[in-house]
C-alpha cells in the first residue's frame, strides 16, 4: 500500500477514532503516524490505541508510526470567589501567591517562577489571549497589572508570558510518568511541549535514551530565538501553531512557520505543521476554502507532515478529514509548479562524504529512466538525508529494524519497509531491484538507483551509489 504523495499525515486518536476498525480505516485513508495526546485520556486508553495501530500495521503490511505527545507545564490562574469576574480595559488587578479565592481586585497565580521572570511592561496573555494584561509593578511574590483588553475572566484560565523565559522544566512529574509508560508501550516518537531552550530537548533525549525519536514542539516565542540549538538536539520538530499563535501576533505566525520549516529542512529534521488545519471538519463534512489553502500551502512549503487534532480525535468526521487532507496533498503534488518549489532549495554539503553522495544520487535520479531510489538504512540517517533533497522519485527505505521503519513513516517521500540486512554487493542489488518491483515502484526494464553503506550491517553513513535495471522479463511477486 504505497502513498500517491510525498507529504505525510499525522492523525490524533481519541474517543472518535481509537476503535481498531476505525484505526485501520484511517490508515487506509492516508494516515502515516498516529498521535496519542497525553493531555487527555488514560494510560489504558492509550495502550488500547497503540494496540489498534499495531494491528492495522500488520493487516496493511505498512509501517505506521506512533507519536506520544506529552502535556508539558500548564501555567494557570487560581480560582475566583464567584467563579468568574468582569474585566475592562484600564482596570487594575493584583496577581499574587495567596490561594484565597480571588475577586475584582486580586487573584492567585500559583507560579512563583513567573513572578521572578516578569518585568515592568511585560505582557500576560490569559485564556488563550482573550484577556491581555500589562505589568505595572512587580515583585518576586506579586505583580500589579492593567487590563489592556478582555471582558471576563474565570477560574483556572491559562497564563502565557511571551516576553520572558519561564524557569520551569518542560517535563512535569506527570510528563515523566507518561513518558515512562509510553516508552514501556513501545512508541516510536515522543513530543515535548512548550520547549524553550536546547536544554529541554537534551533532558528529554537523556531520559528516552534511544528508545524513541524525540520531537520538539515549537509553541513559545523564546524557542524561536534558540531554534538552531533546539533542532540540533531534536529528531523532529512541530510547528504547534495553537499555543504559538497565542503568544505571537497573528501576522507573525506564518513567518515563524516558514522559518521553522526552512531550518528543519536544512538539518534534515522532519517537520510537522499542526493545529486547525481542517478545524471546521470537527463538525462539518467539508473544510472551508481557507483551510484547504492552509493545507496546500504547507505542502508547497515542503513540510514533511501535516497533523489533524480534534478533527480525528473527537470530531464527527474523522475519516472524511483524513481523506480530504489526502486529496489536497495529492492535488498539490500534481501541480506542475510543485516540482520546481521542491527543487528550489537544497541543503549545503558539510564535511560528511555522504552529503556529496546524496547530492549525486539526487542528480542521477533526475533521469527519466529512473523509476525509484532504494536506500538501505539501519538507523535511518541516510534515508533522512535523501529525503532532505526532495527528489521527485519515490524513495524506498529498506531496513532490518522495525523501530527504524516506523520512525521513518513521518519523513517526506519515504516508503519505509522491512528487509533483510544484505551481506554483499550482489545481494544489495538483488534485494533493491526485487523490492522495488515487489512494492510496485519499478516496472521490468526500468532503472533503480541504490544507496547503501559498507561494511554491510554496520550502522553508518552511505558510501555506495549504484545503478541497476529491473530484469525485462521479471514478474512482481506481489504489490503491497
Amino acid at each position: 500500500m504505497n502513498r500517491a504523495r510525498r507529504a505525510r499525515i499525522v492523525a490524533t486518536l481519541g474517543p472518535a477514532s481509537r476503535a481498531p476498525g476505525t484505526v485501520k480505516a484511517l490508515a487506509q485513508a492516508g494516515v502515516d503516524v498516529f498521535r496519542l495526546n497525553f493531555s487527555h485520556g488514560s494510560h489504558e486508553d492509550h495502550a488500547a490505541a497503540l494496540k489498534a495501530v499495531r494491528g492495522a500495521e500488520m493487516a496493511l503490511q505498512r509501517p505506521l508510526g506512533v507519536l506520544a505527545d506529552l502535556q508539558g507545564p500548564k501555567l494557570r490562574l487560581g480560582r475566583f470567589r464567584d467563579v468568574e469576574i468582569a474585566v475592562a480595559p484600564g482596570q487594575r488587578l493584583r496577581l499574587d501567591l495567596d490561594e484565597t479565592p480571588g475577586d475584582e481586585t486580586r487573584v492567585c497565580m500559583p507560579h512563583p517562577e513567573i513572578f521572578k521572570a516578569l518585568r515592568e511592561d511585560h505582557l500576560l496573555l490569559l485564556d488563550d489571549g482573550r484577556v491581555r494584561l500589562k505589568v505595572i509593578k512587580r515583585d518576586d511574590k506579586w505583580a500589579d497589572v492593567e487590563v489592556l483588553s478582555g471582558s471576563k475572566l474565570s477560574d483556572r484560565k491559562g497564563v502565557a508570558v511571551p516576553q520572558a523565559v519561564i524557569p520551569v522544566s518542560a517535563l512535569t512529574p506527570k510528563d515523566r510518568e507518561d513518558l515512562a509508560f509510553a516508552l514501556r508501550m513501545g512508541v516510536d516518537w515522543v513530543a515535548l511541549s512548550f520547549v524553550q531552550k536546547a536544554e529541554d530537548m537534551a533532558e528529554l533525549k537523556r531520559l528516552v535514551n534511544g528508545k524513541a525519536a524525540c520531537l520538539a514542539k515549537i509553541e513559545k516565542p523564546a524557542a524561536l530565538t534558540e531554534l538552531g540549538a533546539i533542532l540540533d538536539y531534536s529528531d523532529g520538530v512541530m510547528v504547534a501553531r495553537g499555543d504559538l499563535g497565542v503568544e505571537l501576533d497573528p501576522e507573525d505566525v506564518p513567518v515563524a512557520q516558514k522559518q521553522i520549516l526552512r531550518m528543519a529542512r536544512q538539518r534534515g529534521v522532519p517537520a510537522i505543521v499542526a493545529t486547525q488545519m481542517l478545524e471546521s471538519m470537527t463538525s462539518a463534512p467539508a473544510p472551508t476554502r481557507a483551510e484547504a489553502s492552509d493545507v496546500a500551502n504547507a505542502v508547497y512549503e515542503g513540510a514533511d507532515a501535516l497533523m489533524l487534532s480534534a478533527e480525528t480525535a473527537s470530531g464527527d468526521y474523522p475519516l472524511e478529514s483524513v481523506a480530504m487532507m489526502n486529496r489536497i496533498m495529492e492535488r498539490v503534488e500534481n501541480d506542475p509548479l510543485w516540482p520546481g518549489l521542491m527543487d528550489a532549495e537544497h541543503a549545503g554539503m558539510d564535511e560528511h562524504d555522504v552529503d556529496a553522495l546524496v547530492a549525486a544520487a539526487r542528480k542521477a535520479a533526475e533521469a527519466s529512466s529512473t523509476a525509484c531510489m532504494v536506500v538501505f538504512t539501519t538507523l535511518g540517517g541516510t534515508a533522512r538525508r535523501m529525503a532532505r533533497e526532495r527528489p521527485l522519485q519515490p524513495i524506498l527505505a529498506l531496513t532490518p529494524n522495525p523501530d527504524t521503519a516506523r520512525r521513518l513513516a513521518l519523513v517526506w517521500g519515504l516508503e519505509p519497509r522491512l528487509g533483510r540486512q544484505p551481506e554483499s554487493l550482489e545481494q544489495v542489488t538483488e534485494d533493491a531491484v526485487q523490492a522495488a518491483m515487489e512494492y510496485g515502484l519499478a516496472e521490468p526494464g526500468q532503472r533503480v538507483l541504490i544507496l547503501a553503506g559498507t561494511p554491510f550491517g554496520a550502522p553508518g553513513a552511505a558510501n555506495l551509489l549504484r545503478l541497476a535495471h529491473a530484469p525485462a522479463k521479471a514478474k512482481r511477486r506481489r504489490k503491497a
